[in-house]
């Protein structure tokens, strides 16, 4: 769920061309990037992941912070877009509000999508999954006291599930192991065989929702919160014009392009690779 209040765009001073930055610490927020899409179809894109910094999950707070607003202030004044979205649950979490001090442009962060999962339970019982970091975080604790303090959350970091999605995103061989363990986690804590509702704390996850749901069983709902930040970053940009000038690229962190590594995932949600940055 998104994680933010600015008014509406009223579309005047914006350069067409301008585009949305998409930020993840991986491909996860592909997952984001797809509802984007789908909400607005002509809006140029830039995506860009710090795959030189993954994982995020086992960076300290600090680490985190420091990394995520220095590289969006390094990309807000290369690029000039026209909003920024922080497809990553960790580094909402963490860093948003040092990111929304220092850049003078809208941002959309990336939060657990609890008010909806308490919404939905029919046990009262809600597992989550999430980076280590992001399960600890104080604002989890806050989401949770103001949305299901009448429910059970039950929060398990999978880091697994993070490299499982990286490599099906690359093509390769999901373990199955690795999901199962993470269900298994949830459902072997107290009050864990009641789960029926799992937030999807981490962009990357929705991408294994197929593998998932087959270790959870038909009887769980999964919830995310890629479609409420789409809704919220087409409200944010209501009324403006749109022109892209070329292909939407995507832009990688470290000593090497990734690129020809996620070629086929790419072209399937509409990107080029364009390098590093």
């Amino acid at each position: 769920m998104p994680s933010e209040n600015y008014p509406a765009s009223t579309g005047h001073a914006v350069d067409p061309a301008a585009p949305i930055l998409v930020f993840d610490s991986g491909v996860g927020g592909l997952s984001v990037l797809e509802e984007v899409r789908k909400a607005l179809p002509d809006a140029p894109i830039i995506y860009a992941a710090d795959t030189a910094g993954l994982p995020y999950g086992t960076k300290t707070e600090a680490q985190i912070a420091a990394r995520v607003a220095g590289l969006l202030g390094r990309m807000t004044e290369r690029f000039a877009p026209r909003l920024v979205c922080i497809a990553c649950n960790t580094a909402s979490t963490i860093a948003l509000g040092m990111v929304r001090d220092v850049l003078e442009v809208p941002i959309v962060g990336t939060v657990p999508a609890i008010k909806p999962a308490a919404a939905l339970t029919r046990t009262g019982t809600i597992g989550l999954l999430g980076t280590q970091a992001t399960i600890r975080q104080a604002y989890v604790d806050r989401l949770e006291h103001e949305f299901a303090a009448d429910k059970r959350l039950l929060r398990h970091g999978a880091p697994e599930l993070v490299e499982a999605a990286e490599a099906k995103l690359r093509g390769e061989r999901v373990d199955p192991a690795a999901i199962r363990r993470a269900a298994d986690a949830l459902r072997t804590m107290p009050g864990g065989a009641d789960i029926d509702t799992v937030v999807l704390a981490c962009t990357h996850f929705p991408l294994l929702e197929e593998e998932l749901r087959e270790a959870f069983g038909p009887d769980v709902t999964f919830v995310h919160g890629a479609a409420g930040i789409a809704r919220q970053i087409a409200r944010l940009t209501q009324g403006q014009e749109y022109a892209r000038q070329g292909p939407d690229r995507a832009l990688f962190t470290g000593t090497r392009d990734l690129s020809a590594s996620y070629a086929a995932t790419l072209a399937r949600y509409g990107l080029i690779g364009g390098g590093l940055f």
